[in-house]
């Protein structure tokens, strides 16, 4: 039986009714989400509601917040697989994508992409942005996860956060206080009980420069990507955290003879061995399966557990190591 099919905890056509007359904001019901995504799978969601703003961002989380309904935030969906079974409760895609310029800092809206942040800065003269451009997903998934390429990263250049806090009230916090490390912040560490912390916008504090020197690095930055990654072929970015010490998640993979492993229609990348690629023919349980085939064989050849970069999103209830691997992006 489908996620559709199954009976919901929710009167989700009441839902979409009051989401529309109280946020202002159309639900859908139903709605797959793959093609949302850059892996490109996954089944529907319960109830899906795009954020065109902050004010709807904000908007959208409270509601879910006071009807108990399970809430996850979909920005490009470029780091997560999400289940074939979907994801229960409101989905909201988040494409609040405002941005300015304030002195030498960039302020932008959660879901304003990486990769625009790094142009628009470069045509303002300021620097240290440029590794967003190798980041396909968005600002608030990029605090969220401490997103960082080509030796630098969102901890380095964050001022602040605008945060919607678990009690309801919004706050200013600095980077200081959002516990961000490698591939870490404090937003994925949360009491069970409590809503998630929500980030609704960011400052980054840059350094001027020549736009022509950006647009340098910029352009190393291109054309790297393009030598060493399996652009335009559907996947989720870097599969698997680097380990603290020793081999890159990369060199392992490779040094394993994993290049070209199969699960369906899911492919550890012949370019990039930390890539897992998907011909458009595959489910995200080829994808899990695949993860889980390549994490045995690392800990098994290597003694090293990777630890998953991409983030398992919706139902995957009954998966091995699915209570360690779980989580919303």
């Amino acid at each position: 039986m489908s996620l559709v099919d199954a009976p919901a905890p929710f009167d989700l056509v009441a839902l979409a009714g009051e989401i529309a007359r109280r946020v202002g904001v159309k639900a859908e019901r139903g709605m797959p989400l793959g093609k949302l995504t850059t892996m490109r799978v996954g089944g529907p969601a319960d109830l899906l509601a795009t954020a065109h703003n902050a004010f709807e961002l904000r908007g959208l989380v409270r509601f879910a917040r006071a009807r108990g309904l399970p809430l996850t935030l979909l920005g490009r969906g470029s780091n997560v697989v999400i289940s074939d079974r979907g994801v229960r409760g409101l989905v909201v895609h988040v494409r609040a994508e405002g941005s300015r310029i304030d002195g030498t800092a960039y302020v932008a809206e959660a879901g304003l992409p990486m990769a625009r942040a790094a142009t628009e800065t470069q045509k303002a003269g300021l620097s240290g942005l440029e590794f967003g451009l190798a980041i396909p997903g968005c600002v608030g998934g990029a605090v969220w996860a401490n997103a960082g390429a080509h030796g630098a990263d969102v901890r380095a250049v964050l001022e602040s956060a605008d945060v919607l806090l678990a009690d309801g009230s919004e706050a200013r916090l600095p980077a200081a206080e959002l516990g961000l490390a490698y591939r870490e912040s404090r937003f994925k560490h949360r009491d069970a009980e409590s809503p998630a912390e929500v980030v609704i916008g960011a400052r980054f504090r840059l350094t001027p420069a020549s736009e022509s020197e950006i647009k340098t690095r910029l352009d190393d930055i291109r054309h790297w990507r393009q030598e060493h990654q399996p652009l335009g072929i559907p996947s989720a970015g870097s599969a698997f955290r680097n380990p603290a010490e020793g081999p890159s998640a990369g060199s392992l993979i490779e040094a394993a003879g994993l290049k070209g492993l199969q699960e369906g229609g899911a492919t550890v990348s012949e370019k990039h061995a930390n890539f897992i690629v998907n011909d458009r023919r595959g489910t995200a349980a080829d994808v899990r399966r695949l993860m889980d085939r390549v994490r045995a064989r690392i800990l098994e050849s290597n003694g090293v557990d990777l630890v998953p970069e991409i983030v398992f999103m919706g139902d995957w209830a009954g998966w091995p190591w699915a209570a360690a691997d779980g989580g919303a992006a």
